[in-house]
C-alpha cells in the first residue's frame, strides 16, 4: 500500500521551519550536540535533523521528547492557548455541531 503524501501549505511549512529553527537555536544555546539531544530524547539523529528543518513527517511525540530534553516541554501547553476565534464563537453563543451529520446511503 502506497504511503499518502503529506501536503503542507507554504504558510504552514514556514511555521514548521521557524519552529524547527527555534528548537535548533535552543539546542545550540545549551551547547548540546545533535547526537547528545537525539540520544537523550531516544530518537534517531535523522529524526532530530527533521525536527530542526521543520519536516512535516516527524511525529508530534518526537517534538515533545526533544523539548523535554531542552527543558522546554511546558511550551507545548501554549499551543492553542489563546483561541481567539473559539472564544468569539463561544461569546456569540453560536452552537457548533458535536459531530458531522451522517451520510445518506444513496
Amino acid at each position: 500500500m502506497a504511503k499518502k503524501k503529506i501536503v503542507i501549505l507554504p504558510k504552514d511549512q514556514k511555521i514548521l521551519s521557524e519552529m524547527g529553527e527555534n528548537i535548533k537555536l535552543a539546542r545550540l544555546r545549551r551547547r548540546l550536540s545533535a547526537e547528545q539531544v537525539s540520544e537523550r530524547a531516544n530518537i534517531s539523529r535523522p529524526t532530530l535533523i527533521g525536527i530542526e528543518k521543520g519536516a512535516p513527517t516527524v511525529g508530534i511525540g518526537s517534538y515533545l521528547l526533544v523539548l523535554h530534553v531542552l527543558g522546554l516541554e511546558n511550551d507545548f501547553l501554549l499551543i492553542a492557548q489563546d483561541d481567539i476565534l473559539g472564544r468569539k464563537l463561544q461569546d456569540a453563543n453560536i452552537s457548533t455541531l458535536k459531530r458531522a451529520p451522517k451520510r445518506s446511503n444513496k
